[in-house]
């Protein structure tokens, strides 16, 4: 069975609980509760024979000879239980709930759809590939708001190839969502294209090369079962791949690369209730004595946290909004000590049109952190710039971006000799002594000229129109928001 099979199957099976109310993310979760259990069962027989970490009194067997009401009590039982455990378990299960209020579904869940393969014997590729497949699609659902964990996937395969990740090498997504990066990464490592790995190695890939940081549960366990399947990590509680955290509370390791597309949206704030009753929201302002600035700012604080977690000559790709390249006060800061103590070679300005989120104007900043340079000068020398967004209209549904859409970004990246690269109309190089000449150094830089403003002719269709106007009052108003926030 290919994977696109699989994921219309799994889907058919979502279409008869909508009815009953559950959202696309409600059915991934309960999907990914019951594909656990039904491997770790698959996992405790021959040829495997492993030892499974669901004690016995709630594996997938006691399911299969339950229905009715006490299908659901025990299923009930059964996640409370598991979430309180450690491992893994307790990465999968915390704070988990059944959400299928009818048992008669729930059982046909179980034993016909669930039952019914024998996961464990699948190929990686078909069963990762097809809950990649689920989890696109409730990216796509935009009421529930899943898209905001979920990166456009041709993106992160450019971004991965230019940053060609090799055998042995550490690799964190801070913000990981559900786990794209570490994914693609670990698709890159994996390739005999690439690497022709030895034993040890496809040890070191499986366990101890990636690492994930989450602040949602929910988004954690969909992130720990999409690795799961793709071979990434076990049942057991081996060491595990991602964890639920604060990324920006305090520094968790160092590693020889980060890719990240932190989550965009508002400064980080707090409501605060005073003894009259009275509600005021403050800004939460980090303060970490190894970043360079204090601000509630969160992409600003994702750049200097993936500085701190960078070993020295480490790589980082991040993805980040155009006022990480323009914003003022610590923004200047956090600009003028990125260009200091790392080498920010190179600025991929992104089309608008990719993201799930409306609204987003965002680049990716490729940097290398660096040691002091011993004559005080700063680390970046050229900061090269890649324009994918002027005259490119790219939508979600009728013109989506392909990888073969960033071929032209990679060949100039040119990732195996980046000290030869050429010029050319979309890709110019900018010099460190020009750059700090700029008003609050900023980097917010386009040079192509919109044939849409030289032309009507040029125009792009109206629905295309019509999506980039809402795309720049939602940013304008993101904006508004916050500096109403700031002034209360």
């Amino acid at each position: 069975m290919n994977s696109a099979t699989l994921v219309q199957k799994l889907w058919n099976y979502c279409n008869i609980l909508r009815d009953d109310g559950l959202s696309y993310g409600d059915y991934v979760e309960q999907l990914t509760f019951l594909l656990f259990l039904k491997m770790a069962d698959e996992q405790s027989q021959p040829p495997f024979n492993k030892p499974s970490p669901v004690p016995k009194e709630f594996a997938w067997p006691t399911l299969l000879k339950l229905d009715g009401e006490a299908l659901e009590a025990h299923y009930r039982k059964l996640l409370q239980e598991l979430g309180s455990r450690g491992g893994m378990l307790g990465t999968i299960f915390r704070k988990a709930q059944n959400k299928i209020q009818d048992p008669a579904k729930l059982r046909r869940l179980i034993a016909d759809l669930i039952d019914k393969e024998q996961w464990s014997s699948l190929d990686s590729d078909v069963k990762g590939d097809a809950y990649e497949g689920l989890l696109q699609k409730n990216a796509e659902d935009v009421k529930g708001g899943a898209g905001q964990y979920f990166t456009p996937r041709p993106l992160i395969a450019a971004m991965v190839d230019v940053i060609a990740p090799r055998p042995g090498e550490t690799i964190c997504d801070p913000a990981c969502g559900t786990g794209g990066f570490l994914l693609a990464a670990h698709d890159y490592l994996a390739n005999p294209k690439h690497y022709q790995l030895d034993r040890a190695q496809k040890k070191k890939l499986k366990n101890g090369t990636l690492f994930g940081v989450e602040l949602v549960d929910g988004v954690t366990r969909l992130c720990a079962m999409n690795m799961l399947l793709h071979g990434i990590g076990s049942e057991s509680d081996e060491q595990l791949p991602v964890v639920t955290r604060d990324a920006l509370g305090e520094k968790h390791g160092e590693y020889n690369i980060v890719l990240a597309n932190p989550p965009f949206g508002k400064k980080s704030s707090v409501t605060i209730v005073n003894d009259a009753g009275e509600t005021s929201r403050e800004s939460l302002t980090i303060n970490r004595a190894d970043f360079w600035a204090s601000t509630s700012n969160k992409q600003l604080n994702f750049v200097q946290h993936i500085w701190t977690i960078l070993k020295q000559h480490g790589r980082a790709a991040m993805v980040v909004p155009d006022n990480v390249l323009f914003e003022g006060g610590a923004g200047e800061t956090v600009r003028r000590e990125l260009l200091r103590n790392t080498d920010v070679h190179t600025l991929l300005r992104l089309p608008t049109g990719i993201f799930y989120a409306q609204g987003v104007k965002a680049n990716v900043l490729f940097f290398e952190r660096r040691p002091a340079n011993v004559k005080g000068e700063a680390n970046t020398r050229k900061l090269w710039i890649y324009d994918l967004r002027t005259n490119m209209h790219f939508t979600l549904k009728e013109n989506t971006l392909k990888r073969s859409d960033l071929d032209d970004f990679v060949a100039c990246y040119n990732p195996k000799n980046r000290a030869d690269r050429k010029e050319s109309e979309r890709f110019k190089c900018f010099d460190y002594e020009g750059l700090v000449k700029r008003d609050k150094l900023n980097l917010d830089i386009f040079w192509l000229k919109d044939e849409a403003l030289e032309e009507s002719a040029n125009l792009p269709p109206p629905d295309v129109i019509a999506a980039e106007i809402a795309a720049d009052l939602e940013a304008a108003l993101e904006q508004f928001a916050t500096i109403a926030e700031d002034l209360k």
